[in-house]
């Protein structure tokens, strides 16, 4: 009997699955002490020519190279590899006497590892003519309602350059990348501790939904009412925490119906059926967390949930693949806002104004400022304001990109008893 065939997709969410469950028992066995991700495992996955991966792909890397212990997170492919011995004309590399240059090479023995990118197919509905999708991503609303548009998933194998003997053949170049991937990207703190970016997000309504602190012991999204509500910063025992809280939220908020419609009509989040959302959530905590070096230890409630989801993956695997695209897209809105606020509060500082935890904005003396005003001093931040409570290409251009919902897979979720999460 011929055995049932196995795509590089289906490979890879199963070695994806295996290395969750792993974890996440990791973390059980600690008595959910250990953090998603190490200090050392925080720094964000890139390709060898510096461009950061994004969502499941940046997920999977830094708990590879947590488990694997590799120091610095860049990849690459085996064909980015063999380029490294080749000129721009595919000429052997020499050294300034012409000679060869050490080949680099993939250690014997080493193992890949998968990453996903996604293509586009776009097809016009009457001809069926084919356009590339960079054309397609030019055309108006109008124009693009002509086409359907067919994502397509490819795997690409990687190897961490620690895989590879680039210490040995190329020693500047090693020791330039090591340098430049050496330490977590350091979050802007203020005053007490503060992350800035996420309070300037909460007190200047810089959310695609209110963000409301209050006094009490209640952190959850409301589908409802569309609004988030936390407990005070001042509550939690640091700034990572109170981030991890509004990350947990913020992807819970990101399911709303008038942006990527996860919720089923009628439910609410303590339902058995949202133990696959608190998963959601609580991987796309993680990954903003980390994205700015901080660690994102479990959200109690969502233990329940978590320990139901180690039989449940161990199970059906290919469910993983519709949670990793969940992740990808509310982790990636969210890193963006905050990007976006990291940005301007730099800008902010050079044009000789200061953010206070709190919201209030501060003028600095005269001499202490590098440039003139390039925004509304008294509103620093209208234009990073949403003006539409869904998601639109204003907040986030790239996934305005591909003009399909997204539609979870038809699978029966874990049984579980209620347990509030949210409401």
């Amino acid at each position: 009997m011929a055995s049932e065939y196995r795509s590089a997709e289906d490979k890879a969410l199963d070695r994806f699955a295996d290395m969750l469950i792993e974890r996440i028992s990791e973390m059980e066995d600690s008595e959910w002490q250990k953090p998603w991700f190490t200090a050392d495992s925080m720094r964000w996955p890139r390709n060898l020519s510096g461009r950061e991966y994004s969502g499941q792909n940046a997920l999977m890397l830094m708990l590879h190279c947590q488990k694997e212990g590799y120091k610095t997170p860049v990849f690459c492919t085996f064909n980015r590899v063999a380029g490294l011995n080749y000129d721009a004309n595919k000429k052997p590399l020499v050294d300034e006497n012409g000679e060869k240059l050490p080949l680099v090479t993939i250690r014997k023995g080493e193992k890949s590892f998968p990453v996903f990118l996604t293509s586009y197919t776009v097809v016009d509905k009457e001809t069926k003519e084919k356009i590339p999708y960079e054309d397609y991503k030019k055309l108006t609303s109008e124009e693009k309602a002509r086409y359907t548009v067919y994502p397509k998933t490819n795997v690409f194998n990687v190897f961490n350059i620690d895989q590879t003997n680039l210490a040995e053949a190329r020693p500047e170049m090693y020791a330039k990348i090591v340098e430049a991937n050496k330490s977590a990207r350091e979050a802007r703190l203020g005053e007490g501790g503060v992350f800035l970016p996420v309070d300037a997000m909460v007190n200047h309504d810089l959310w695609v939904c209110p963000i409301k602190p209050t006094y009490g012991d209640d952190n959850y999204y409301s589908i409802r009412k569309d609004v988030i509500v936390t407990v005070l910063p001042s509550q939690c025992r640091d700034a990572e925490a109170y981030v991890g809280l509004v990350g947990h939220e913020a992807a819970h908020s990101t399911g709303a119906a008038s942006r990527f419609n996860r919720f089923k009509d009628g439910t609410k989040f303590s339902d058995p059926s949202y133990s696959r959302e608190e998963l959601v959530a609580e991987m796309s905590a993680a990954l903003i967390s980390s994205r700015y070096g901080m660690a994102k230890n479990l959200k109690r409630d969502s233990i329940p949930y978590l320990k139901s989801w180690l039989d449940h993956l161990q199970e059906d695997p290919k469910y993983l693949k519709t949670i990793l695209t969940d992740v990808k897209k509310a982790s990636g809105i969210i890193t963006y806002q905050i990007d976006r606020i990291q940005d301007r509060l730099a800008e902010m500082h050079a044009a000789g104004l200061e953010y206070r935890a709190g919201g209030s904005v501060d003028l600095l003396p005269a001499s202490s400022r590098e440039q003139t005003l390039t925004f509304d001093p008294l509103d620093p931040f209208a234009d990073l304001r949403p003006q539409s409570t869904a998601i639109d290409p204003i907040l986030h251009p790239q996934l305005a990109e591909a003009p399909f919902k997204h539609q979870s897979e038809s699978i029966p979720e874990p049984s579980l008893a209620k347990s509030p999460i949210s409401r």
